[in-house]
């Protein structure tokens, strides 16, 4: 990597998690330059403007961490629904890198930033959408398997877990406290059991 390279993702790191802890509006482009220690010239010569940098967090660190946390585990599984439990519970409850008190990185761009530019709204509906038809195709595969009953609407499993997890990390960011996402996990196994 050449240093070049090394200093803009150093920025990107840096300023991810300056953003997940204090928020994107909050966090100064001032803040991130003290905290990576480059120059403000060394910073905007790799971003014109804070939301360019910003974009790059979601499309150069965000998205492909996701495929490797949210997508990869749905890579040869034999049943959708315990894969899909099974990384809601991993998410919750033994992800060291998403902290309860700062919620999910990809739900709190979207209330901060779609609303207001439309290329973070794309950005992030693309990393939504992903994550979105990758649990649509497993639970239709589910269902060739007979592991899920035929009549299950695999979009609305998919949208019912993606706006699940999304809400139940802001109720433990309110709470401060992962008790809300036990009651979830369970809420969401006795949802599975009747899809079986």
């Amino acid at each position: 990597m050449k240093k070049s390279e090394a200093t803009r993702l150093n920025i990107l790191q840096k300023a991810f998690e300056l953003i997940y802890t204090n928020g994107y509006q909050t966090t100064s482009v001032d803040e991130i330059i003290a905290t990576t220690q480059v120059t403000k010239g060394a910073f905007y010569y790799h971003f014109k403007t804070k939301d360019e940098m910003g974009l790059a967090i979601i499309n150069e660190l965000m998205i492909p961490n996701f495929k490797n946390t949210f997508i990869e585990p749905f890579q040869n599984i034999v049943n959708p629904l315990d894969a899909i439990y099974d990384l809601m519970y991993n998410l919750l409850m033994e992800n060291d890198t998403l902290k309860v008190e700062y919620g999910c990185p990809a739900s709190n761009f979207t209330q901060e930033m779609a609303p207001w530019n439309i290329d973070f709204t794309k950005a992030l509906n693309t990393l939504s959408l992903q994550w979105e038809n990758t649990m649509i195709e497993a639970v239709e595969k589910g269902k060739e398997n007979g592991l899920v009953k035929a009549e299950v609407n695999a979009k609305e499993v998919a949208v019912f877990v993606l706006s699940g997890y999304w809400g139940v990390r802001n109720l433990g960011k309110l709470e401060n406290s992962k008790s809300v996402y036990l009651v979830y996990l369970k809420g969401l196994k006795s949802y599975f059991e009747t899809l079986k």
